[in-house]
């Protein structure tokens, strides 16, 4: 439990359920930039006003002048020229309702931070992890903002690698939180075991390779399981033709290859450390689960694109999540 000067039970309380809320909106709105992406809608916004973009178009005047503004836009221009203003008005609500999620989360997160700063509830020791959050909050509302841009100047998709940095901070917030989280609920000492770090690391930058993937939309190429080309399990020259770099992160053969051989890894690790640790009870099952889940979602979004129901890439996206989720839980409650 949180202690200090003039702290209560009440004041620790307060504060997880505020986290958890938190938390809860992050996990929405990773699944809905998923949705968001799916149904390439997140470049019909082509103006970050994070004032006044709060109100959607209020009249039939309003909307025509938004879509006038689309229409100068490369996705416009060479992917959506056909797009009527109803067309519009589908890819408009995912993308407004992406970023009104986001203003919502800085107001539920920044709100009661400086609510409870000035009324001394937060411990000097939990300040600079929330004052961190608040940083990265403010980064990841920059980063959205600089992955859309990419996509208003010549080409209609936007920057793999933006998008790459656009999901993995919002990874970073998620877990930090989570990770907080637990803290609050049961204080623990020990080592952090090692494995978990690396089990940790292997899912980040699986999460990274995963956003490759759906940058360049590189989960089309191989739609088979568990042979990819031709009946090949690793396709023939792989890292020769095309050239490793910069094939790592623009090759659309590489990148679903390096998802899949991450993914594999993860899978025979957590099934190596389950088996040493399976009498330690939940967390070594939970993180056994997760893993499972996930990479069950990921072969059967696979096998079914190029089409993809919408629920199956939500079920994809919150597979991740609750991965990480599953992985800190392990590295907190499994010490050494």
């Amino acid at each position: 439990m949180l202690t200090g000067p003039g702290l209560t039970p009440a004041d620790h309380t307060r504060i997880f359920r505020w986290l958890l809320a938190v938390a809860v909106l992050v996990f929405a709105m990773v699944l809905l930039g998923g949705v968001t992406r799916l149904t390439e809608s997140g470049l019909s916004i082509v103006e970050w006003r994070p004032v006044t973009g709060t109100l959607p178009p209020l009249s039939q005047e309003a909307w025509v002048a938004e879509f006038d503004k689309y229409k100068t836009s490369p996705e416009f221009q060479k992917k959506n020229s056909d797009f009527t203003l109803s067309d519009f008005k589908t890819i408009f609500w995912f993308e407004y309702l992406h970023r009104l999620l986001g203003r919502l989360i800085g107001a539920v997160f920044a709100l009661p931070f400086f609510w409870m700063l000035w009324r001394k509830q937060i411990p000097a020791a939990l300040k600079p992890h929330l004052w961190g959050l608040l940083a990265l909050g403010a980064a990841q509302g920059f980063m959205g903002w600089y992955m859309v841009k990419s996509g208003l100047v010549d080409r209609p998709d936007v920057s793999q690698y933006r998008l790459a940095a656009h999901l993995g901070i919002a990874f970073a917030i998620y877990g930090y939180i989570v990770w907080l989280l637990f803290g609050l609920l049961r204080p623990v000492t020990g080592r952090l075991d090692r494995f978990c770090l690396l089990l940790l690391g292997l899912v980040s930058l699986q999460i990274l390779a995963g956003a490759f993937v759906a940058g360049i939309d590189a989960g089309f190429i191989y739609n088979t399981w568990p042979a990819m080309d031709n009946g090949h399990f690793i396709p023939p020259d792989i890292y020769s033709n095309p050239p490793f770099w910069p094939g790592l992160f623009e090759d659309h053969r590489i990148v679903q290859f390096n998802h899949r051989m991450i993914a594999y890894l993860i899978a025979l690790l957590v099934g190596l450390w389950w088996w040493r640790n399976r009498d330690r009870g939940g967390p070594a099952h939970l993180l056994a689960a997760a893993t499972l889940f996930q990479v069950v979602a990921g072969i059967v979004t696979v096998v079914v694109l190029p089409y993809v129901p919408a629920w199956l890439a939500v079920f994809h996206q919150a597979g991740g999540l609750i991965l990480v989720t599953a992985v800190l839980y392990a590295l907190h409650r499994i010490r050494r």
